[in-house]
C-alpha cells in the first residue's frame, strides 16, 4: 500500500507568457531529486496557469511504501 503527498509549487511572476521556463523547471527538479532522497516516488505532476497569465504553478503528487 502507498502513502500520497501532493504540494503546489509556484513559479516566478510571468508577463507575457503564462508558460513554465527553465528557473521554472530548474525548482522542479530540486524537488522531485529532494522528495526522491526521502524516499518519495513522482507520480505525477501538472503546469496549471493562472486565469490573468501572471502566475501559475506546479501540482505534483508524490507516493511512497506506507
Amino acid at each position: 500500500m502507498y502513502i500520497y503527498k501532493t504540494e503546489l509549487l509556484m513559479v516566478g511572476t510571468k508577463w507575457f507568457s503564462d508558460k513554465a521556463d527553465e528557473k521554472d523547471i530548474a525548482q522542479l527538479d530540486q524537488l522531485i531529486n529532494e522528495r526522491s532522497a526521502n524516499g518519495w516516488e513522482l507520480v505525477t505532476y501538472d503546469y496549471m496557469a493562472t486565469s490573468v497569465q501572471v502566475k501559475g504553478g506546479f501540482v505534483i503528487t508524490f507516493r511512497k511504501q506506507q
